[in-house]
């Protein structure tokens, strides 16, 4: 008799929040957080490389953060790619050392940053439905197949793929609030 893998459909649902995660992180929220500047690339080498590769990101206060560049003539590249990365930071550079000070909110500004989280929510959401119905597709191919019996596929449809979705829907919700 042939079964669906619950870990492998729990694996992929973990992922769709755990990409969910990442993209909250990134969201400027008025807080300095190092992972804030991880979707920033840096023109090095001949290469577009991620900003942690090229320096180390502290965050010695809660609205400071220090970006200590390893190689020195990338301190004005790397300077350039905040200052003209989508969060709308504006670095200082004191030496090898990028201060970046993070300002307050506007309520413009908190506004933008729910529509984009509720975006970000959303896309997650969607990649759990659509997980879940890939496995209900599966399991009905193989009930159509008569690789498993009907009681077999009611029981996984409405037992394991719904409570996963339920379960992954409410880690979103707790996630975005």
């Amino acid at each position: 008799m042939v079964e669906i893998n619950p870990t492998e459909i729990k694996l992929r649902m973990s992922k769709a929040i755990n990409s969910f995660k990442k993209d909250l992180s990134g969201l400027r929220v008025g807080r300095a957080s190092s992972s804030m500047l991880d979707q920033i690339n840096v023109n090095a080498y001949g290469n577009s490389m991620p900003i942690n590769q090229i320096s180390t990101i502290s965050v010695p206060e809660a609205r400071l953060l220090l970006v200590s560049v390893w190689d020195s003539s990338l301190v004005s590249i790397t300077e350039k790619s905040i200052r003209e990365s989508p969060l709308g930071l504006n670095p200082m550079v004191e030496g090898n050392v990028i201060r970046i000070a993070i300002p307050a909110l506007s309520e413009d500004r908190r506004i933008e940053i729910t529509k984009v989280a509720a975006k970000y929510a959303e896309n997650a959401k969607i990649a759990v439905r659509n997980i879940r119905r890939d496995n209900i597709e599966n399991t009905r191919k193989l009930q159509k197949n008569s690789e498993i019996s009907e009681d077999q596929k009611h029981q996984d449809e409405a037992v394991f793929l719904r409570k996963q979705k339920d379960d992954h829907h409410l880690n979103l919700y707790a996630r975005a609030v």
